[in-house]
């Protein structure tokens, strides 16, 4: 039997990169799967498709998590049209970077909307809905570890509040038996950050292993956290980096 059979999952930011790897490596384990976009449809269609076109469930959600409402929303219609909610994965967020000077007042407030308090509504929304034993999985940054120098200071915020988060959610929801984690990857090669863009050669030097990682290795880690190998690890953030914070 799949790990994750009879469970139900719900990733945001899932029509493409990280996001749609996690959604098609726990529906691979058995899990029926919500993922979310804002306007790429036709992205999330096609990773629905592809779940359905093994067997599984999936269904595409419209969500835009700058919106308050939002977050409550997803989950809802996501315990409507598949039964219940087992798995949360907070995947969708911005890679910002720029000079400190730079950064303006709705910039920063649009990365705080969905790095940071959609993370938390989502939390809280998927927490009245969920059984003993539900996960909680929230995709952080290397940046929580090493920030490797300038025009990195929103991004960094953004990620590192999840570190308090994270922490504050076990605590709170441990007794239910319900965990909270983090996974910071390092470089990842996806559309956002190719491992052929122009500060890709950088980027590799950063790291022990001096490659990229690719979304794969995430949705591996998220797929460990959320079966019942991860089920007496909570509050704590595992670095899927390449050494990059070594």
């Amino acid at each position: 039997m799949s790990t994750l059979s009879g469970k139900v999952a719900l990733v945001t930011g899932g029509s493409r990169g990280i996001g749609a790897a996690v959604a098609l490596r726990l529906a691979s384990e058995g899990a029926a799967v919500a993922l979310t976009y804002v306007q790429a449809a036709d992205q999330a269609r096609e990773v629905a498709e592809k779940i359905e076109a093994e067997g599984g469930r999936a269904v595409a959600v419209q969500a835009d998590l700058t919106r308050p409402d939002a977050a409550q929303r997803m989950v809802e219609q996501t315990v409507r049209e598949l039964g219940r909610l087992d798995i949360l994965v907070n995947n969708a967020g911005f890679l910002t970077y720029g000079p400190l000077a730079d950064v303006t007042t709705e910039e920063l407030d649009r990365v705080l909307a969905v790095d940071v308090r959609s993370v938390f509504l989502s939390a809280q929304a998927a927490a009245r809905h969920m059984e003993d034993g539900g996960r909680i999985i929230s995709i952080g940054s290397c940046f929580n570890g090493r920030v490797p120098g300038e025009n990195f200071v929103l991004q960094a915020t953004a990620k590192s509040a999840l570190i308090g988060l994270t922490k504050g959610l076990a605590r709170e929801l441990g007794p239910r038996g319900i965990t909270a984690t983090l996974v910071d990857p390092g470089p990842i090669d996806t559309d956002m950050n190719p491992a052929t863009g122009d500060s890709a050669d950088f980027q590799r030097s950063l790291t022990a292993l001096g490659h990229y990682g690719q979304a794969e290795d995430i949705a591996a880690a998220v797929s460990y956290l959320a079966g019942p190998g991860g089920r007496y690890i909570t509050g704590t953030a595992l670095a899927v980096d390449g050494g990059y914070t070594t």
